[in-house]
């Protein structure tokens, strides 16, 4: 069983900063794709990131291009998002996500229960 828990949201001003964070059980996490996931109020859950379970590759939304960061520790089981330069279009809950397909996959196994991010104009 895979269980993921994110953490690190919270209410900030627009042009500010925040890291989240996921945590991974399971002894397989090194293997999976990692993903960020988020979903603003009335919209359909979007793509924001993800990297390889090699930690050789990355991709990202456009919107966010250039001022997030995705990146992963596989010996602590963790996967972050490094969120700067924020926008209140980035308000949303947001989702970490992992699978064992490729890098190429939007079609994610396991899901966590998600974390508020409110950015303030």
């Amino acid at each position: 069983q895979v269980q993921l828990v994110e953490s690190g949201g919270g209410l900030v001003q627009a042009g500010g900063s925040l890291r989240l964070s996921c945590v991974v059980s399971g002894r397989t996490f090194s293997r999976y794709t990692m993903g960020w996931f988020r979903q603003a109020p009335g919209k359909e859950r979007e793509f924001v990131a993800a990297i390889s379970w090699r930690n050789t590759s990355r991709k990202y939304a456009d919107s966010v291009k250039g001022r997030f960061t995705i990146s992963r520790e596989n010996a602590k089981n963790t996967v972050y998002l490094q969120m700067n330069s924020l926008k209140p279009e980035d308000t949303a809950v947001y989702y970490c996500a992992a699978d064992p397909g490729s890098i190429s996959t939007y079609e994610y196994d396991y899901w966590g229960q998600g974390t508020q991010v409110t950015v303030s104009s």
